[in-house]
């Protein structure tokens, strides 16, 4: 008679309990697998679904094209958009005008941006308080703003209608420079210089001046120290700001479509809207493709450049500089009033001409019996803009301030704490498969322009997703098109790369022998997170809460066409008012959405200590 011995393979059920018992108290490997499944999920797929839109033919395009073009793939979108007989206009002059733009405005931001950096950070430059903030403002002030400033002052009757500032006291503005290339690429380069600045100023605080200070004891000039020490160390910064600008300007929209439209001046990003409106849904996806595929050849040219894999800073570790700064002498005065200038140029100058706009009746009249506060506070007059209240007056302004606040908040929440649960396994991660994985897979939404990624989640997202496995279909995303659900959704992935910067950033201070020493005393791993990890991240969290905050807040190019009435938000809210015409209730729009940035910085930076360069530089 056999004995009865228990369950077959009961080893193996030691092991699986033992490896559960060990995932309990140490789970990294559970978590890092479900980081890489979402990730993959929510970035991967969506890349293979808009790739595999452009190789099947809409319904309609397959009933005007015969069922013989509608059988399994087909390569007829990319014909059209390479080889077609409009491709000329609707690819090629497009294309040379979004590279010309993106190299303008990267050159022109990165010299800007990196000399601001160098005075503010390693120069006795007077006022470096006051720099230090209003250097950043731009950041906080959306793009399209300075464009619309422009035309409040550029603007000429033959294209813009009413007459600007300078065409108002009798100076003729050409075409040129009122609109196209030249006022894009002079409005981008004063938002965008704010990336070169944060990314370089955080290197350029991060590395010790010991070498700086030994080259001046040796008798090297400042043209030397500059040339062959501080350059060298803050390259790859200077790199990585190129990446950010060129990739930012290939993708951007709302500049290009406020002052190129106008003048027939066409970039990739406002032909592929011009598409989307035009419901050519795979052209418009093949050329997301495009823009993609552009952003990613710039990181792999970049990498080559510097030898080794880009990130979001450059070079770690704390050293100090103060002794190591560096006399103007006779310069620090000269120098202050031109960045001071810039400053002006950049910040203040817009916001003034903004704020007079929307005191003005009618545009274009400066008399003082043309002020009014109509469009602030005013009510329905049937002669004024065909009875529109003023933006205070409006309850369609405070809906969409409404929904506007819903999804800012949302994102900004769920995409800190993501940012922070991905920097805390990408810290403990670095020298595992698993973690430089979950770095890769995070860092590819910075690779993609924002409008192409818009479409690409609209295109995922327009039908629910389904598998078949076993026989049976699996819904595996819902379909989300016209839902809040989607805004917040895009809004956190595409903001994922800053967020999950300043996670790592963040949790690489916090030594791991913290989580050891309480690990043996018995606390388990959720007690770990609350009562170690998370409260000392509360910085990361508030900077990355911050920095998502302000951009989410300012968003449009991401969600131009995504929104629907029902989920407007204030920048969509201005981009109507001024392409309805009506650009000073446009502007009233726009001026509340900076001081709500403006005044949620300030608290946040002084009560709580945030600053948006831990999370952009590091």
């Amino acid at each position: 008679m056999k004995q009865h011995t228990g369950f077959s393979g009961g080893p193996a059920l030691g092991r699986t309990l033992g490896t559960v018992r060990g995932w309990a108290s140490q789970p990294y490997m559970p978590l890092a697998l479900a980081v890489i499944l979402l990730l993959a999920l929510l970035i991967l797929w969506p890349l293979a679904d808009i790739a595999a839109s452009t190789l099947r033919l809409t319904p309609s395009d397959a009933r005007r094209l015969g069922d013989a073009a509608a059988q399994g793939f087909t390569f007829t979108y990319w014909k059209q958009l390479f080889a077609g007989t409009i491709s000329r206009k609707m690819l090629w002059q497009p294309l040379m005008h979004s590279l010309s733009i993106a190299l303008s405005v990267s050159a022109i931001s990165i010299v800007v941006g990196s000399l601001a950096a160098w005075l503010i950070v390693r120069t006795d430059l007077p006022g470096k308080r006051f720099f230090s903030l209003a250097i950043i403002i731009p950041y906080m002030l959306p793009a399209w703003c300075k464009a619309m400033a422009w035309i409040a002052v550029f603007k000429n009757p033959r294209i813009g209608g009413s007459a600007g500032f300078l065409s108002a006291i009798g100076i003729t503005v050409p075409d040129w420079f009122a609109y196209g290339p030249v006022a894009i690429i002079a409005v981008l380069s004063m938002h965008n210089y704010a990336y070169a600045y944060l990314l370089v100023s955080a290197s350029l605080s991060s590395i010790g001046s010991e070498f700086e200070e030994m080259a001046e004891v040796s008798g090297a000039s400042r043209v030397q120290i500059l040339r062959r020490i501080t350059f060298p160390l803050v390259l790859p910064a200077i790199l990585g700001a190129f990446i950010l600008t060129f990739s930012q300007t290939m993708g951007t929209f709302s500049v290009p479509a406020i002052l190129g439209l106008k003048s027939g001046y066409y970039t990739l990003s406002t032909m592929l809207q011009n598409n989307m409106m035009q419901h050519n849904t795979g052209t418009a996806m093949a050329m997301s493709l495009l823009l993609i595929a552009l952003a990613s050849f710039n990181i792999l040219l970049n990498q080559r450049l510097i030898g080794t894999r880009k990130s979001f800073v450059t070079i770690s570790g704390k050293g100090g500089h103060e002794g190591g700064i560096i006399h103007l002498g006779r310069a620090r005065r000269p120098l202050a009033l031109l960045l001071l200038g810039v400053i002006l140029c950049a910040v203040v100058l817009p916001l003034v001409i903004l704020l007079m706009q929307t005191l003005q009746l009618r545009l274009g009249e400066y008399g003082l019996n043309n002020l009014t506060l109509h469009y602030w506070i005013g009510g329905r007059d049937p002669m004024i803009v065909n009875g529109e209240p003023g933006v205070l007056q409006n309850p369609d302004f405070f809906r969409t301030l409404k929904s506007t606040m819903a999804l800012v908040l949302s994102t900004s929440v769920i995409a800190a704490f993501c940012g922070q649960l991905v920097g805390y396994l990408s810290s403990r991660g670095r020298s595992r498969l698993s973690g430089r994985l979950i770095d890769l897979l995070v860092f590819i939404p910075y690779l993609i322009p924002s409008i192409a990624f818009g479409a690409m989640y609209l295109s995922m997202f327009s039908t629910a997703k389904t598998v078949y496995l076993f026989g049976h279909a699996i819904q595996v995303f819902p379909s989300l098109y016209g839902t809040f659900a989607l805004l917040v959704l895009v809004s956190v992935v595409k903001n994922l790369p800053f967020s999950s910067r300043s996670g790592t950033a963040t949790m690489m201070q916090i030594g791991v022998e913290l989580e050891e020493a309480a690990e043996i005393a018995g606390a388990g791993f959720v007690r770990r997170m609350r009562s170690i990890v998370l409260p000392l991240a509360r910085s990361g969290f508030v900077s990355g809460f911050l920095l998502i905050f302000i951009s989410v807040m300012k968003e449009l190019d991401l969600i131009i066409i995504l929104v629907t009435p029902q989920y407007k938000t204030l920048p969509y809210m201005a981009y109507s008012y001024l392409s309805g015409g009506v650009e000073q209730l446009s502007n009233v729009v726009a001026l509340v959405m900076f001081f709500i940035i403006f005044a949620v910085y300030c608290l946040a930076n002084r009560f709580a200590g945030a600053d948006i360069t831990e999370s952009l530089g590091g």
